[in-house]
């Protein structure tokens, strides 16, 4: 399964950016996605997530500003960012779990974790 991210860049303090995680590739179904980041020198960290049912999970140092939406139809997570700040910069991950098909046993399901490339998110002060 593979992640493909997009939307970062360069916004000032107080603005706005929209990231986009795709999925493709063979898979039975996506459990849970979610954005973790990390920034030069400190630990990958947990964003958001979302989960099917559409539960949601925030880190307390983006609750109230960030908002994490997934559109399961096409496959497709999203991480609406507002009132950035210069500590939200960082590179960002998209994640995907789920099942797909066993190539190595015939018609069992396996688990399957999937990372995308990071996008770069940059915020000025």
């Amino acid at each position: 399964v593979q992640l493909q991210a997009s939307g970062g860049g360069l916004v000032q303090a107080g603005g706005s950016l929209r990231l986009s995680c795709v999925a493709s590739g063979s898979f039975v179904s996506i459990n849970r996605m979610g954005w973790y980041r990390q920034a030069p020198g400190k630990e990958r960290e947990l964003v958001a997530t979302v989960a099917s049912g559409d539960a949601t999970y925030y880190a307390g140092s983006v609750k109230g500003r960030f908002t994490v939406s997934r559109e399961a139809a096409k496959n497709t997570l999203y991480l609406q960012m507002s009132l950035l700040k210069p500590d939200d910069t960082a590179v960002y991950y998209c994640n995907a779990e789920g099942l797909l098909w066993s190539s190595a046993i015939s018609g069992a399901l396996q688990n399957f974790h999937s990372w995308g490339q990071g996008t770069q998110v940059t915020v000025s002060s």
